[in-house]
């Protein structure tokens, strides 16, 4: 089952061709089609899951890229920790400034955090007109996540990792219920998730946290509640919800800086994934040593 942002990109998709294949032959047909691809393209700009891009940095953060199971990834905190947190980002990928930023805060808890670059060196670019998002969706959509991380999560283990957590953000969130759902990690954090249907939250069986925005279009409140429902006929599993009041999708990792509401919105949130991993993926005093 696909989710809302999923049946618009091949929605949207559908009708660039359908209006090309209509739309006469030669100039007319090029002129239908641009027209058409221009339309998509402002409406594309304006959706949620790419709004507000970060200006990536390849070189910010206090870590370092290296390969881990086949994969570029920003890498932070020390390797000789035993416990480890994976991060599966937004469309903007491992470089953009915040989610690195977030991850060297969860490392000096004593955790070694992994951000892999599931796009291969292809974030999505919003100034590329002649690539809108349904297109680049295409080549990446997030279910490869989630077949991608099984490498890196036979690399952590190999190098004396023993629990795993990991965080999904928008896209990311369906690459982390995967793994979730398999128990190939022992909890699990979506914030303002996309692509996540209840059938996906049913079949967690470790704890879990959502964090969802309450001006969200991709995963609205009234969606974050059903998942919370399902959560709460789960007695055995333990699960944090939360809805936060006039935030849109992405909050957490792409708010304006300058915006002192923002910011504490996101510094909250991100309080909140840094305790949960604290209480489900301790830090023994053997780990914080290796760190100290």
């Amino acid at each position: 089952m696909f989710s809302f942002i999923y049946k618009n990109i091949i929605f949207c998709t559908s009708i660039l061709v359908l209006v090309i294949s209509n739309g006469g032959v030669g100039g007319n047909m090029q002129l239908v089609g641009e027209t058409k691809l221009k339309v998509i393209q402002t409406k594309m700009a304006g959706h949620p899951c790419s709004s507000n891009p970060p200006i990536l940095n390849s070189f910010a953060g206090a870590g370092h890229v290296d390969k881990i199971g086949g994969l570029n990834a920003y890498l932070t905190g020390s390797p000789h920790s035993t416990r480890a947190i994976l991060f599966v980002s937004d469309i903007y990928g491992y470089e953009a400034p915040i989610i690195r930023k977030f991850a060297d805060k969860v490392a000096a808890a004593g955790y070694y955090v992994v951000v892999p670059d599931y796009f291969n060196g292809d974030p999505f670019d919003p100034d590329r007109v002649d690539r809108p998002l349904p297109i680049w969706m295409e080549d990446h959509r997030p279910e490869k996540g989630f077949e991608a991380s099984k490498p890196i999560i036979e690399a952590l283990k190999s190098k004396g990792i023993s629990a795993i957590g990991a965080a999904g953000y928008c896209w990311g969130a369906k690459t982390v219920c995967g793994l979730a759902k398999f128990k190939l990690i022992q909890t699990v954090v979506l914030a303002h998730p996309s692509s996540i249907t209840v059938e996906d939250i049913d079949d967690i069986n470790i704890p879990i946290a959502i964090l969802g925005a309450g001006d969200d279009t991709i995963t609205p409140p009234e969606v974050i509640k059903q998942f919370e429902r399902v959560l709460a006929a789960k007695p055995g599993v333990d699960s944090f919800v939360k809805i936060f009041p006039n935030v849109s999708h992405g909050w957490t990792l792409r708010y304006d800086t300058e915006d002192p509401e923002a910011v504490k919105a996101a510094e909250e949130a991100h309080q909140i994934i840094l305790e949960w991993f604290v209480k489900h993926i301790k830090c023994e005093r053997s780990c914080w040593m290796k760190n100290s």
